[in-house]
């Protein structure tokens, strides 16, 4: 579990292009706890924890177990504004944009 942890952490430190010395100095750790936080050593406390969700904008659960809830429940707000056809149109854009994407494979 603390290396799948430490991959969400390092992944979403990646994707806002940061490094581990400032995104560690963003949530009050060192960046040499952070990579053993990165490589699953480890675990952040509650307290930074709650620093990481801040500066990062996302659940704990994201963090902890890979659950975005709030992605769900945003997109669910979000098709609510389309139409029955307009959301058939889109799934079926996506499922036509998945097939060739397979197909480049």
């Amino acid at each position: 579990m603390k290396e799948a942890i430490g991959k969400r952490i390092k992944n979403i430190r990646e994707s806002m292009k940061m490094t581990k010395e400032d995104f560690a100095k963003a949530i009050g750790i060192s960046g040499q706890y952070l990579g053993i936080v990165e490589r699953g050593g480890s675990c952040l406390s509650v307290e930074k924890l709650k620093s990481l969700c801040d500066l990062t904008n996302l659940s704990a659960d994201y963090i902890l177990f890979g659950k975005d809830n709030n992605l769900i429940d945003t997109t669910k707000q979000k098709i609510s504004n389309f139409s029955d056809i307009q959301i058939e149109v889109g799934c079926n854009a996506l499922k036509d944009l998945a097939l060739f994407i397979k197909s480049l494979d």
